[in-house]
């Protein structure tokens, strides 16, 4: 769930005025400019839903945010044990964010495999609430502990707060008609309602969320709602939790508008229905579910008032097979993946390629290879999305860099693919995917103009002077090939996947004619136009970090770090990775250095160094995760002096 506001400025007024439930009484009250959460526990403890709703809660108060949600691949690992932790990290400010931070400042672990596996993270003298009902010796023994950490002194560094989490939530529910295990599940929204208390999150859209989840349940609804009260009034009772904390709504951040939360795979959702609006044409989505891109197929299946036809395939080749009919039908059409499925997709991708018909491809990437790890995030498909088809088959590609730019890169992709009728590849990952950022809702009218004139008849003369339709007679400025709905009277034409005649699209295997064909495939691809690579250089430095897709925020966070230490250093961030921007030679022509961070082993530098001849120097990580800010700042640092 999100909470859609006015603007950030306006919703905070309002949720101050409606979030206490009492005066805050004697305790401290202390203003931060920004904090870190994580919320950490076993996969069946509820931790993602209660960072959704923290999270939600504090973009309705207009707080700028980032989310990164981290959970095992297996639906239920053991319980109690390090595989089967899970984790949500909430990094929310009263100024502008661009990461989920690197290190908690406050660490809410129900149970000690939650601890253990959270505890390298966490900095010294940050704050640690522990559900010591949890700590039991045989929970301890699972995950190697020989003697309570909450015993032992190896804490003494930390601001420890030991909670009977359960014990309270049980308490508290006592006078609802529930056994002990259906009360400890309400143990979450205990922990929720503490945090809330403690950096005065509203409460009432959490409240109204439970409401409607348990509808059905009315009992289960408000029995969670109990224990969501009961933990803040723990909060402001309690005398180990002395000080609350405000973090004002970032108002200087956000332009003006009506926000929302919004994760990256429904923030591509919405664009591609958004596309399908200012395209006028009906949108299809050929799908089979994978992690991490299941939710995209979820989401547009809600949407059927809007023209969208969604088909979970029996597997990835039928699921974009049923794409390509609906591109050929007329369709805005779009198939979605992650690595895995797009190796299966890659003969129909060259099938697109060959008929050249419009297809969104889109690629939340995941660690590889084969399954690989399907809950965490890589960059690793970009060779893939250049090359991975047999032949010369080129094909655009365009990667967001932020869970709200999804949207835009969606709308992007629709018109390349729109306006020089070929298959796309959107290239996001499973950070973007699953993270979360406040979006100002677009306008209607600042979305593109994506109209497209489907061919109406003939379209050349012949030298005996009759008119016939030509279904490879290209436009000149585009090079696309017209875009034939089938059964229109007089538009009949062959397609498949061998070699087409230029022009009449015959079959044709004339050497000659298949080196034309290949060439101008490449042409029409080299000759998108695409904005040029904007350089964001206050100090003319001398060395160049060049990023794309979701490096974005990091890099972003690292440059701000070393220039407010003093440091020049120049930024720049691709979305179109092919074609390039065309000025994108003359602007690494004029740094000494270029340094290229990427979570994989070097694709994009690869790439550079293939086709500029410059010595771009790369700083990888391939761990499913997302770089850390500071890690960034060191290496980038460590390129600076060298």
């Amino acid at each position: 769930m999100t909470s859609q506001v006015s603007s950030p400025s306006e919703q905070a007024d309002e949720a101050v005025v409606g979030e206490q439930r009492k005066p805050a009484g004697t305790k401290d009250v202390r203003r931060l400019d920004r904090v870190i959460i994580r919320f950490a526990g076993d996969s069946g403890d509820g931790m993602q839903l209660t960072g959704d709703r923290f999270t939600s809660e504090t973009a309705s108060f207009g707080n700028d945010l980032s989310t990164l949600p981290n959970f095992p691949a297996e639906i239920r690992a053991p319980a109690g044990t390090l595989p089967g932790v899970s984790s949500f990290q909430l990094h929310f400010a009263d100024h502008d964010i661009l990461t989920p931070g690197d290190a908690p400042n406050v660490l809410v672990a129900m149970n000690p495999a939650a601890l253990k596996a959270n505890l390298g993270d966490v900095p010294r003298g940050a704050e640690i609430i522990v559900n010591t009902d949890e700590f039991t010796k045989r929970a301890m023994q699972k995950v190697g502990y020989a003697t309570s950490p909450l015993e032992d002194g190896s804490l003494d560094g930390y601001s420890l707060h030991p909670v009977p989490l359960t014990t309270l939530t049980v308490e508290a529910l006592k006078g609802f008609d529930l056994t002990r295990k259906e009360a400890e599940r309400s143990k979450n929204m205990f922990a929720l309602g503490l945090l809330s208390w403690m950096y005065h999150r509203p409460t009432e859209g959490t409240e109204k969320f439970l409401k409607s989840k348990f509808a059905k349940k009315p009992d289960i609804a408000a029995a969670n709602i109990t224990a969501f009260r009961a933990g803040w009034n723990f909060g402001e009772t309690t005398e180990d939790f002395a000080v609350s904390y405000e973090i004002a709504p970032a108002t200087t951040a956000f332009p003006v508008g009506t926000y929302r939360n919004i994760s990256g795979n429904l923030a591509l959702s919405y664009g591609l229905i958004a596309a399908s609006r200012q395209a006028d044409l009906p949108l299809y989505l050929g799908s089979y579910p994978i992690t991490p891109a299941s939710d995209i197929l979820h989401e547009l299946s809600r949407h059927k008032n809007f023209g969208v036809r969604t088909f979970q395939a029996e597997d990835e080749i039928a699921g974009i097979g049923a794409a390509l009919g609906a591109a050929f039908g007329g369709s805005l059409a779009v198939t979605t993946t992650s690595g895995p499925g797009v190796a299966l997709k890659s003969e129909t991708i060259g099938l697109a390629v060959s008929l050249e018909l419009p297809l969104l491809v889109i690629d939340i990437q995941r660690g590889g290879p084969s399954t690989g790890l399907p809950t965490k995030t890589e960059q690793a498909d970009l060779l893939q999305a250049m090359f991975g088809r047999n032949g010369e088959a080129p094909v655009p590609i365009v990667a967001p860099c932020t869970p709200a730019d999804c949207f835009d890169a969606a709308l992007e992709a629709a018109r390349i693919a729109l306006t020089y009728r070929t298959p796309v590849m959107l290239l996001s990952d499973g950070y973007l995917a699953n993270g979360s950022e406040p979006w100002r809702i677009p306008e209607p009218d600042e979305l593109p103009d994506l109209t497209v004139q489907f061919a109406q008849g003939p379209n050349h003369t012949l030298d005996d002077g009759s008119e016939v339709f030509w279904p490879y007679k290209r436009d000149p400025q585009t090079l696309a090939r017209p875009w034939a709905i089938p059964g229109t009277p007089g538009l009949e034409h062959r397609i498949g996947g061998i070699e087409k005649e230029d022009g009449t699209g015959n079959i044709s295997y004339a050497p000659a004619n298949h080196d034309f064909m290949v060439r101008t495939r490449q042409a029409k691809i080299d000759g998108i136009e695409v904005p040029d690579l904007e350089v964001d250089d206050p100090h003319e430095a001398k060395t160049l970090v060049l990023g794309w897709g979701s490096t974005y925020g990091p890099i972003t966070a690292a440059v701000r770090r070393l220039r407010t230490a003093g440091e020049s250093i120049a930024q720049a961030h691709l979305r179109h990775l092919n074609p390039f921007p065309r000025n994108l030679g003359a602007v690494l022509g004029r740094y000494e250095k270029v340094v290229i961070p990427e979570m994989n082993l070097g694709q994009l530098a690869t790439l550079i160094r293939a086709k500029y001849l410059v010595d771009a120097h790369s700083y990888n990580q391939v761990n499913g995760m997302p770089f850390k800010a500071e890690q960034l700042a060191k290496a980038l640092k460590e390129a600076i002096d060298a």
